[in-house]
């Protein structure tokens, strides 16, 4: 049967989505590794020191609110990455939807908590990058918050459509330190040096531009990305699909430069 140019544009759109929904997974499993090893190894080997091989004021000697803080922001963050994605697999909402209720409200759950010790640390502790990436990082926090928010709301709603829609926005928000990481090394890896900021105060209008794009255009992503699926017009998916592989493409490179310049190195 030959396919007209509307089915393949659906085809098309549906195997880039997976391209990039497999890519992704992948890549965050690969950020888990590295938390298990860095972080908490160094907490059962009682040597939170080591985590100032990362950035000098993640363990501050006698801070122990701060280390408290951040020792449950990492501990919850290997949890939500790893429960983030499953909550997107079709098969597991369909065949075993108490596991999807079950692991998703202890991801809200720690959505929420990790949100709020991220938002303690940016303002308390202080973030690397200056006042902007405070900012930009107090945007993500928020937009986690609202995003749960939603989410929840039309669960109890019984609206599943809206209830997804919200769920695949809450986890791009969710992954914002980790496209954060992974577009940085894509910038290293294609310009091999410190260009457009500054290493040693990682301030510079090149991390500014990433914290907007990291934070910020992936929620526009999933908004055309549904518009998108709903729609009936070919050439919005043909433009979405070429948009996305190219985000994708990116996203590997990106995850590569991470695995082996940044965490490998570290653990």
């Amino acid at each position: 049967m030959k396919q007209t140019p509307s089915m393949l544009s659906v085809r098309i759109f549906r195997n880039v989505t997976r391209f990039w929904f497999i890519t992704t997974w992948l890549g965050q499993l690969a950020f888990v590794y590295y938390i298990l090893m860095m972080y908490y190894r160094s907490l059962l080997q009682s040597n939170p020191e080591r985590w100032n091989t990362v950035n000098s004021h993640f363990y501050i000697k006698g801070d122990i609110t701060g280390n408290l803080v951040f020792g449950l922001h990492v501990v919850l963050a290997a949890i939500v990455t790893i429960l983030g994605p499953l909550q997107l697999v079709g098969w597991v909402r369909k065949k075993v939807p108490r596991l999807h209720r079950v692991s998703g409200r202890i991801y809200l759950i720690t959505a929420v908590l990790i949100s709020a010790a991220g938002l303690y640390l940016t303002w308390v502790r202080g973030a690397v990058g200056g006042p902007f990436s405070s900012v930009a990082i107090t945007i993500n926090g928020l937009l986690i918050l609202v995003c749960a928010t939603f989410t929840i709301k039309y669960a109890v709603q019984r609206n599943i459509k809206v209830h997804n829609q919200w769920a695949v926005h809450l986890f791009v928000a969710m992954s914002g330190v980790w496209f954060f990481r992974v577009f940085f090394m894509l910038w290293m890896v294609i310009h091999r040096a410190p260009v457009g900021f500054e290493p040693k105060t990682f301030t510079g209008p090149f991390l500014n531009f990433l914290g907007v794009f990291v934070y910020i255009f992936p929620q526009i992503i999933v908004a055309w990305y549904f518009k998108s699926r709903f729609s009936d017009s070919a050439t919005n998916k043909w433009l979405f699909s070429f948009v996305l592989l190219l985000l994708t493409l990116g996203t590997a490179i990106g995850t590569f430069g991470a695995v082996m310049g940044m965490w490998l190195p570290r653990i």
